[in-house]
């Protein structure tokens, strides 16, 4: 085994492969070989290091020396100067952490902060295309351990209880408590689903999260499905998400290549196989009934609850649905203990969470702190704070069905329980900015204009809801709107609250209140304009 003075990480995603980054890499192994380094210096393809919309990023370790937007002919540079002459090439943009070996020693800021990392703990260290580095870096350890301490599914589910952990996939409900009703459930067919249906927009953790280990999406599901009785899972993937979809399928290829997923997990007796569903890119699917209507072959439309998918899920039979940031955390808890997890965190809101940093933002990517960690702190400490030195304005919290956040409340700690006190939701955890020259009524209108195009039309409050307050979003945008208006969208959003169908009517009040309720006077000058002209 050959062991490397220096490893290269390139990661690849989404963003990375549309600025070239497997060019860079063949040009980065070609350089090295030509330089004699190819017994010292390793390149490894590797998932998100949380940096996204800087181009093709390499990161040097042992110093962790961060090179953002790296071109093809950057590449001589970086490997005669840096690899061989141990000093940082002074024309090229980067960042570190802590800069040893003679090399200077610079700052720890922006999204190359050190961060506690559960769900994301490997994603950056190794190839998730590769069984073999998944399993030397501690991949399916849970599993075994689960049955060479022959753990029993109600010792699972208690761990899991134990530990805290609530879903994050914006409701927050207790995972162990889903599962220990799910196990609970009659029906002779049990199944697990994990939705990656990320359709809210600016949020992105969960491709990111599939992209960099889907190993551990797949040790989770193995142990939910032996948890609740399930021996089928299925996989809810966002259509879009190409390379989520490739690297998913090719490591449940490897699993069962593996006896990690089949007929006999590793050689215990447990049956359990996945498999991939591929969305069509309906929002509406992100709701879990909706969800399970489209595995089932139908059009995705949400079911009237209760009955609810722990009872009649898919096909009528007792059904778990997890989020995929959710399921991530499942290992490390197996591993570890609930004790652990709770030291993270907060007394009701236990462990990490990854946001998701956009905007007018110096630093948009990817961060995984610890659940409180305040609003103030992720924006300016990860963040690196409002773009071009502008003044905050405002901050969307949780994608289209969140809320608007004025400046008065940037130390508002990020986790449910803060959040509800201060009438906001955590959501899917995207955290959009806005500087001070963003238009309030602008963003709405852009909000329900999403809210309109996705609606299913199963419901009328919804159907005809969303259309009405797009119409008098756009009065109001275009200067043609009235006072009364601004009360009359904040008393048809209220309405669809208590009557829609699904979580899209419903959570269509949370934009609309919060816009209106925090910057009403950008509405009431807008709507004012109108009448004076």
């Amino acid at each position: 085994m050959s062991i490397y003075r220096t490893h290269i990480l390139v990661p690849v995603d989404e963003g990375t492969v549309q600025a070239g980054v497997f060019e860079v890499k063949r040009r980065l192994e070609q350089k090295i070989t030509e330089q004699g380094l190819g017994n010292e210096v390793k390149v490894v393809e590797s998932g998100t290091v949380g940096i996204v919309g800087k181009g093709v990023i390499l990161v040097v370790y042992p110093e962790r020396m961060y090179y953002t937007n790296v071109r093809p002919g950057d590449v001589s540079l970086i490997v005669e100067e840096h690899l061989l002459k141990g000093r940082i090439p002074p024309t090229l943009k980067y960042a570190s952490l802590d800069i040893q070996g003679g090399l200077k020693s610079l700052h720890n800021t922006g999204l190359t902060r050190e961060q506690k990392r559960v769900v994301l703990d490997k994603s950056w260290k190794m190839s998730p295309e590769d069984i073999r580095e998944v399993l030397a870096t501690g991949g399916y350890k849970a599993v075994e351990k689960i049955f060479t301490e022959k753990m029993t599914p109600e010792a699972v589910i208690d761990l899991i209880k134990q530990s805290g952990l609530r879903g994050r996939g914006g409701a927050g409900f207790p995972t162990g408590l889903k599962w220990e009703a799910t196990r609970k459930a009659a029906g002779d067919q049990k199944y697990i689903i994990c939705n990656a249906d990320e359709g809210e927009p600016g949020t992105f953790k969960d491709r990111l999260i599939l992209e960099g280990d889907p190993h551990k999406l797949i040790e989770a599901m193995v142990i939910g499905g032996y948890a609740i009785g399930a021996t089928k899972g299925y996989i809810y993937v966002r259509g879009e998400y190409g390379l989520s979809i490739q690297r998913m399928q090719q490591a449940i290829d490897q699993a069962r290549e593996y006896s990690l997923l089949g007929p006999s997990v590793l050689e215990t007796g447990f049956a359990f196989d996945l498999q991939i569903k591929i969305g069509a890119g309906a929002y509406i699917c992100g709701d879990e009934t909706a969800l399970i209507e489209s595995l089932e072959g139908k059009r995705g439309n949400p079911r009237i609850k209760p009955p609810y998918p722990v009872t009649n899920g898919l096909w009528q039979m007792p059904t778990a649905v997890n989020n995929v940031e959710t399921l991530a955390n499942i290992p490390e808890i197996v591993n570890r203990g609930a004790a652990w997890f709770r030291t993270m965190g907060t007394d009701k809101c236990s462990g990490t969470k990854v946001f998701t940093i956009l905007g007018h933002v110096e630093q948009p990517g990817l961060i995984e702190v610890e659940m409180g960690t305040p609003l103030r702190e992720i924006i300016f400490a990860y963040g690196g704070g409002v773009a071009g030195g502008k003044k905050f304005k405002a901050a969307l919290l949780g994608g289209a069905s969140g809320v608007f956040l004025p400046e008065k409340l940037l130390d508002v700690h990020m986790d449910f329980e803060s959040l509800k006190e201060n009438k906001a939701v955590l959501g899917s955890g995207a955290v959009l900015v806005m500087n001070e020259a963003t238009s309030i009524p602008d963003m709405l209108f852009s909000i329900l204009k999403f809210y309109a195009h996705e609606t299913c039309g199963q419901c009328a409050p919804c159907r005809i809801g969303t259309h009405q307050l797009l119409q008098l979003a756009w009065k109001l945008r275009e200067g043609q709107g009235r006072v009364e208006d601004i009360d009359t969208m904040l008393n048809l959003a209220e309405t669809m609250q208590r009557t829609s169908l699904c979580p899209l009517g419903q959570s269509v009040v949370a934009p609309v209140k919060s816009a209106i309720d925090n910057f009403r006077d950008e509405f009431e000058r807008a709507a004012g304009h109108s009448e004076i002209s």
